[in-house]
């Protein structure tokens, strides 16, 4: 493996040095070292002890205190405009400090390395480009290993050029400056094909993808794959790396390499804050850190300048760190005046690398990015290191939008606005730039929903233990080709005396092992289930029975692998809503429900409602929910047993006056109470509806009776880890007595109902159920005696 890969792989490793918080400059802290003496970085004064030295960082009160503070031990750097002075101290320095009365803190002076397609459309970069925000106007700082200034997909929009690159033999550190010295600044001086940069071995091409990132443009360049966040942004590029020639700092046979002194990024950020006087800069981009941080570290001795920067009207944009962690992120990212940003991938779930937790304030794609390197060519690199630069260019974006807005203000409108990326700890929101620039209308795109309803198989015949083909796309209305999942109203009774199992998958797929209906030969026992659609375009039943099933499946919806001609619809889980509650529909009636009606759905826009129906009557008879006004549709959504509840579930689209009819084609009346858990619209952006195979979630679950259990889809196959808002669940109950399987929502009194089971035997049903905050979904038992449950998971239904 040569060295450019091995640098490649550390680049986008996990951290490999951690970084305590260190300085401080709130208010605050000032206080407490008047009261108290200056804070000092834990573990420093042991480091020091026999005799050892290190570089360290010492803020102070006021500027007229750094003369005193610059005694203690040989000065490397002071900084122009902020109290900080970097120092090189030993023991017996520490102490001095620790007497002066102006010094506020001291901290180490530890190197640390960058943390290190698809992601522009994702967040709805090409949608603001196309409406003429392309971040002209403002300027974004990138603060790494320096950009390749000539790229052609940077265009010549580099204005401004400096490079802060300490030397110091101790730590084998040497200068990346063009000229060699630890400071320089000027046209080339951050050029990274320049001066020592330019050795191959030193990979140096994260400053220039991270740029490109921010503000490549790719209009007119065949050897570009799109462009940046904000392509007509300028760029001011600042060197804030040294060459490190020891695997003391680079770890095992990984030197040389480039790391950042954290005096270093003060100078840079310092030197931004100059510039903003003279540049319209909007952002700075720090693509680094280190350390472990579970609350705002806000004794930071980057703080002073972060904070200077934001009153300048610039936000400081910072990676979160790759080290995986699920409730913590790196310095400086953990500075409460800083915009941290953690990493998806392009399906909306979080990349395994990246930190995340409270602190964390946005995602953005982060795995995978193809973006600008030295050479003029393009390379793929992951890491929060390419997730920072998309929320920079964004502020680019929304600063051409809303010129007047500051940065806590464009900051809030990309949460705001943002797709929730649900986890423990969270949720945080990921950037949708084009919602937060130019409002959330809805765009054509995979996976939405469409309302359909047609036969396409009629009480057609499935022998004992086989499976058959049915052919789905351009049947019943459907389209002929890109079709990805179905909706089905699935009902199967016994041909002669037999009873069995039917289960319904793509064809291209593995047949499942759950069981989403039970049958006899009695009644149609009936249920609905999202399946995918094979390339084929079929699915396929499967029969498990020693005798023959008649079938019949009716579509009640769809969606597509690609964007239609039109927005279809996303879905928006509400916390269960009970709209009828043992309400009777006479023989042969009608009943009907509105949506307006409806707590949690809105007047308009609903283009589908998902609706659980409980059912009980003295007799037997067929319930058919449908749209009111439309023709009477030929499929039974349920037949229901005398004397024993029954349960449907269906997704309807409302129909004249936003109105569902429930017909009751019995001779006897029925009970009825239904449960509103969702409903799907083209209005706004909601989750899209992905079929995930059957995935096996639990398997002979016992919940007691008036008991509760948590389900977890860790590990279920193609559940996303993340963002997932709802589930479609298929639950198979069997209790010693009658009874009733519900979900219990987060928020609320009302319960969603998902099978009733016989006593006795095996009872199916299907939902879609609302995820916790942690994830999870939890199953009650109503019944007065334990249930035994197994659940598998159909659909998943992620982003907004």
């Amino acid at each position: 493996m040569n060295r450019r890969v091995i640098r490649r792989i550390i680049a986008v490793a996990i951290l490999l040095f951690p970084l305590l918080p260190s300085g401080a400059f709130a208010a605050d802290a000032t206080a407490r070292a008047a009261q108290e003496g200056p804070w000092v970085e834990p573990g420093l004064a042991e480091k020091l002890a026999g005799g050892a030295r290190t570089r360290v960082n010492v803020v102070t009160k006021a500027r007229e205190d750094l003369p005193a503070a610059s005694s203690a031990g040989p000065v490397l750097q002071t900084l122009s405009r902020l109290p900080v002075v970097t120092l090189r101290a030993d023991r017996a320095a520490l102490e001095r400090l620790l007497g002066q009365a102006g010094v506020v803190s001291v901290s180490e002076d530890r190197p640390v390395p960058p943390s290190l397609g698809e992601s522009v459309p994702l967040i709805g970069a090409d949608r603001t480009r196309a409406a003429g925000l392309t971040g002209a106007g403002s300027v974004v700082a990138v603060l790494d290993t320096g950009v390749a200034v000539n790229h052609p997909f940077l265009g010549g929009r580099v204005v401004a050029e400096a490079c802060f690159s300490p030397s110091d033999p101790d730590y084998s550190a040497t200068s990346l400056c063009p000229d060699g010295a630890d400071e320089e600044e000027g046209p080339g001086s951050a050029d990274s094909e320049s001066g020592p940069c330019a050795n191959i071995e030193l990979n140096c091409d994260h400053g220039t993808h991270v740029a490109g990132i921010v503000a490549g443009d790719g209009e007119g360049l065949e050897e570009a794959d799109g462009s940046g966040v904000a392509p007509e942004a300028e760029l001011v590029a600042v060197q804030i790396f040294s060459r490190f020639d020891t695997d003391d700092f680079c770890g095992p046979g990984a030197s040389p390499c480039v790391l950042s002194f954290t005096s270093a990024q003060l100078a840079g950020l310092e030197k931004v804050l100059e510039l903003s006087g003279e540049l319209p800069i909007v952002a700075a981009n720090l693509s680094l850190g280190g350390g472990r941080n579970t609350t705002a570290c806000d004794t930071d001795a980057r703080k002073p300048v972060i904070d200077r920067l934001r009153a300048a009207g610039v936000a400081t944009v910072v990676a979160a760190g790759n080290n995986g962690y699920t409730d913590a992120i790196s310095a400086p990212a953990c500075v409460s005046s800083a915009v941290a940003v953690g990493s998806t991938t392009d399906q909306d779930t979080i990349s395994d690398f990246s930190n995340r937790g409270p602190l964390l304030d946005l995602f953005a794609p982060g795995t995978d990015i193809v973006s600008s390197v030295p050479g003029d060519t393009y390379d793929s690199l992951s890491g929060t290191s390419m997730a920072a630069p998309h929320v920079a260019g964004a502020f680019a974006v929304l600063r051409q939008a809303f010129p007047g807005a500051g940065p806590a203000e464009l900051e809030s409108m990309l949460k705001d606005s943002g797709r929730g990326i649900a986890y423990p700890g969270g949720p945080t929101p990921r950037i949708q730039l084009d919602d937060a620039a130019l409002g959330a209308s809805v765009r054509p795109g995979p996976d939405q929903f469409f309302s359909s309803r047609g036969r396409i198989a009629d009480n057609v015949l499935v022998s004992a233990n086989s499976t058959m083909a049915v052919q789905v796309a351009g049947t019943a209305g459907l389209p002929a080709t890109g079709l990805r999942a179905v909706a089905l109203n699935v009902a199967a009774k016994g041909d002669l005396f037999n009873s069995g199992s039917v289960a319904v998958h793509a064809s291209d797929e593995p047949e499942p092992a759950g069981n989403p209906l039970f049958y006899d030969a009695t009644r149609y026992a009936s249920t609905l289930i999202i399946a995918g659609v094979g390339a084929d375009g079929k699915i396929k039943v499967v029969n498990r029975s020693t005798g023959p099933v008649r079938v019949t499946l009716d579509v009640h919806g769809h969606t597509l692998a690609q964007a239609a001609a039109v927005v279809g619809g996303g879905y928006l889980p509400i916390t269960p809503v009970r709209v009828a509650d043992r309400t009777v529909v006479p023989a042969l009636g009608s009943y009907e429900l509105a949506t307006s009606g409806m707590t949690g759905i809105p007047a308009t826009g609903v283009d589908a409602v998902a609706l659980t129906v409980m059912l009980k009557s003295s007799s037997t008879g067929t319930i058919r929910v449908y749209a009111a006004g439309d023709v009477f549709p030929a499929d039974a959504n349920a037949d229901y047993p005398a004397n024993v509840p029954a349960q449907l579930f269906t997704i309807v689209k409302p129909g004249t006056g936003g109105k569902i009819n429930l017909h009751n084609l019995g001779f006897g009346t029925v009970e009825i109470s239904v449960d509103v858990v969702g409903y799907f619209t083209s209005a706004q952006r909601a989750s899209v509806l992905k079929a995930v195979g059957a995935s096996p979630v639990a398997r002979g679950l016992t919940i007691a009776a008036g008991g509760t259990k948590a389900l977890s889809f860790t590990g279920v196959a193609g559940v996303p880890t993340s963002g997932v808002s709802a589930l479609g669940l298929a639950v198979v109950a069997k209790g010693a007595a009658n009874g009733v399987v519900s979900v219990v929502p987060q928020g609320g009194s009302s319960t969603a109902r998902v099978v009733a089971y016989a006593a006795g035997k095996d009872s199916a049903g299907f939902t879609i159920a609302a995820t916790r905050q942690d994830g999870t979904v939890v199953l009650k038992n109503e019944g007065t005696s334990p249930v035994t449950v197994s659940v598998d998971a159909y659909a998943a239904l992620t982003g907004r």
